[in-house]
């Protein structure tokens, strides 16, 4: 594996870390304030690189921080009404939209990395797939999907143009704003404003995780390797993420995978083995310039 697919693993592992952190902190947080805390907190650690952001890095960084954003509310709201193992499963459907999308942007479909895609699905959906479907909830989640997809399809291409510090820090500036409006605009009719801090107090630890590194530093991270690894390739490195979610809740929580959930992560891993086997003229293109 070349240094930028280690790269993106990297990432990939320490979202993985963040689940058990949320699911601690959702005891007291919901997922908006949780998003606007860490966004805020990500926002205050890019400062120095947002002070000489060029204009046009603002302008990707806008596109991106809004369709990462949008991705992060339609999860959010599709949590409501279905389960966190449906979610994970319908989310992981973006592994597929992704080499699709990319023929819109002049990309080329190539059998074995949409193979590699099936098999990302089908092994989270092993690993998670539960009954109890909800219409909204579904939806919601898909739209999610679709938002990611987008973005990871975005980012290998815009991410060339610009200094990766430049443009992780542009866009997680947007998304703090928007996501501090979306608190404000949530706590119109409620109280809940006026609790944040003492809600938020206990989990100060795991917010600054969050921030600082699960964020910006990932982020950061996710631009550099984006430069060298077409999109379709990283939507499969990212679907690792619930192995790797599921390791660190059997580590941290106690929680047990079974036989279906063991054999569900092998299919990921072996997916991603089968994305870097194949020939390098066979990549497919990202549409990078």
């Amino acid at each position: 594996m070349n240094r930028s697919v280690l790269l993106l693993l990297l990432v990939t592992l320490v979202w993985g870390t963040t689940f058990p952190l949320l699911k601690s902190a959702s005891a007291d947080l919901n997922g908006v304030e949780i998003s606007a805390l860490r966004f805020l907190v990500a926002a205050v650690c890019m400062l120095p690189f947002l002070a000489r952001a060029p204009r046009a890095a603002w302008t990707d960084g806008m596109l991106l921080g809004a369709l990462a954003l949008a991705s992060y509310v339609a999860q959010a709201y599709g949590l409501q009404h279905i389960s966190s193992n449906r979610s994970a499963f319908l989310t992981s459907l973006n592994v597929l939209m992704v080499p699709f999308l990319g023929l819109l942007f002049g990309g080329r479909l190539s059998a074995p990395v949409l193979l590699a895609a099936v098999l990302a699905c089908l092994g989270i959906g092993l690993m998670s797939w539960e009954g109890g479907g909800n219409p909204h909830g579904d939806a919601a989640t898909l739209l999610c999907a679709l938002a990611y997809a987008l973005y990871v399809i975005v980012l290998s291409r815009r991410s060339p143009r610009h200094q990766s510090a430049h443009l992780a820090a542009t866009q997680i500036a947007v998304m703090a704003i928007l996501a501090t409006l979306w608190v404000l605009l949530q706590s119109l009719n409620t109280d809940t404003l006026a609790s944040l801090p003492a809600r938020a107090a206990p989990h100060a630890t795991t917010i600054l995780y969050l921030g600082a590194c699960a964020t910006a530093a990932m982020l950061f991270l996710q631009a550099i390797g984006q430069r060298k690894v077409p999109a379709d390739k990283a939507a499969v490195i990212y679907s690792m993420e619930p192995v790797f979610a599921s390791l660190f809740g059997w580590m941290w929580l106690g929680e047990v995978l079974g036989v279906r959930g063991l054999a569900g992560g092998a299919i990921v891993i072996g997916a991603l083995l089968l994305s870097e086997l194949r020939p390098r003229s066979q990549e497919i293109s990202s549409g990078r310039p």
